[in-house]
C-alpha cells in the first residue's frame, strides 16, 4: 500500500484536463513495485517553481518538475510503517510548453512528469540526457519512464 498527498498552491486552481493523479500515481507506484511509501505532489506556477530552482539547484529559471527525495522512515498512529518518499513539484505554466513541444496533450505530459518523478525520489537520475521527441533514449531512467508511459496510456 502507498499513499499519494496531493496539494495545489494558493491562487492556483485545477486545469480541466487533469485526470485522477492520485489514482494514476498509486497505480505507477505499484508497477514499479514500490510498497509503503508516502509521497507528496504538488502544484504551482512558474515563480513559484523558479524560486525553488533558484534555491535548491543554483539555476535563475522555472523548469517542469523538481523533485526532493527524501527516504526517511516512518511508523504511523496505527503501527503502519512508512517510507517518507518525498515531494514532487510540477509547474502547471511550463507543463502545457512541454506538451507542445512532445506534440502530446498535457494529460499526457502530466503521466509522464509523474513517473520521472516517481524515478527520481527513489534513487533513479538520468543525467544531462533528456528525452527528446522522435529520439530513442539510451538511458535506463528514461527507457523506464517511456516503458511505464506507454503501458499507462488508457489510465
Amino acid at each position: 500500500m502507498n499513499r499519494v498527498l496531493i496539494s495545489m498552491q494558493d491562487g492556483l486552481e485545477e486545469p480541466a484536463w487533469f485526470g485522477n493523479i492520485e489514482e494514476y500515481e498509486l497505480k505507477v507506484l505499484e508497477r514499479l513495485g514500490y510498497d509503503g511509501q508516502e509521497l507528496s505532489i504538488l502544484f504551482c506556477d512558474d515563480p513559484f517553481i523558479k524560486e525553488l530552482n533558484k534555491n535548491y539547484r543554483d539555476m535563475d529559471n522555472p523548469t517542469d518538475i523538481l523533485s526532493f527525495e527524501n527516504g526517511e522512515e516512518y511508523e504511523d498512529e496505527d503501527g503502519s510503517h512508512w517510507i517518507s518518499a518525498g515531494d514532487i513539484i510540477i509547474s502547471l505554466d511550463t507543463l502545457p510548453k512541454n506538451a507542445a513541444y512532445f506534440y502530446v496533450s498535457e494529460n499526457e505530459e502530466l503521466k509522464r512528469l509523474l513517473i520521472h518523478g516517481t524515478l527520481h525520489l527513489n534513487g533513479m537520475d538520468h543525467g544531462e540526457e533528456h528525452v527528446e521527441p522522435g529520439v530513442e533514449t539510451s538511458d535506463p531512467m528514461l527507457k523506464l519512464q517511456e516503458e511505464v508511459l506507454k503501458e499507462f496510456a488508457d489510465v
